[in-house]
């Protein structure tokens, strides 16, 4: 049986080392992108080989098309093409609304939802000749519930949860599942800004009574790539019973 492949964005650090980490365990061919951190993307390559797997690594902004389009080439010189798409890169932007830059807020944009859009596009052709294919988005709490002082990556998460609902809809007929990881308060670094006394608060308004971990995001969706071939559609929310 053919080696599958999985193309993971973002994947330097984080959710995302977590999750091309765990496909390469369970004998996966890796792609990783990230954008700016190269010795961090090397050093997850490095790990992800260890585990007797190629794993190819791209420095380049998923949110430009010019980069995604030469990613996926060399991922189809190398690979074929993905059988499993995980959008994962992103950022945050703490603050009011009405102090954010105009160029903030298309930064948001081109990063958290664009990057989405154009790997999607880009990874479909393949998966619709295979007639199968898994598209997992990285998404959070907040593009279900909104938060005070993220408006902007609320709105860009919760536009990457409509998008999968619809896309799902889209690709089903092609034996193509996408889904959504709604996140909560994962322990990464994305979280390490938060004084102590902050975040023994945020801990004590999750019901689990602590953070995700990054390998819990990473198993649940390396799940929603193995298995549940007629579950599509949905956002799912791993937040501790937070949200």
């Amino acid at each position: 049986m053919a080696r599958k492949t999985v193309l993971v964005t973002g994947a330097s650090r984080g959710i995302g080392k977590a999750i091309a980490v765990k496909f390469a365990k369970k004998g996966y061919n890796v792609a990783i992108s990230c954008v700016h951190s190269r010795d961090r993307l090397l050093q997850t390559q490095k790990e992800i080989q260890s585990y007797q797997v190629p794993c190819l690594a791209y420095m380049g902004d998923m949110g430009n098309m010019k980069c995604c389009e030469e990613w996926f080439e060399q991922v189809k010189k190398q690979f074929g093409g993905a059988d499993v798409l995980v959008n994962n890169a992103g950022i945050a932007y703490i603050g009011l609304l009405q102090d954010m830059s105009s160029d903030d807020w298309e930064k948001m944009l081109h990063v958290n939802l664009t990057s989405v859009f154009n790997c999607c596009k880009l990874a479909i052709p393949y998966m619709v000749r295979q007639k199968q294919g898994k598209i997992v988005n990285i998404s959070s709490v907040w593009g279900v519930a909104g938060a005070s002082c993220e408006a902007a990556y609320s709105a860009t998460k919760g536009g990457i949860n409509a998008l999968t609902k619809a896309l799902a809809k889209e690709l089903a007929p092609s034996g193509i599942q996408v889904n959504a990881v709604a996140c909560g308060a994962i322990d990464t670094e994305m979280n390490q800004w938060l004084e102590e006394e902050e975040l023994i608060s945020l801990v004590d308004e999750i019901p689990a009574g602590r953070l995700g971990r990054a390998e819990e995001v990473a198993d649940l969706v390396y799940h929603l790539s193995y298995k549940d071939s007629y579950l599509t559609g949905q956002v799912i929310g791993l937040d501790g019973g937070w949200i």
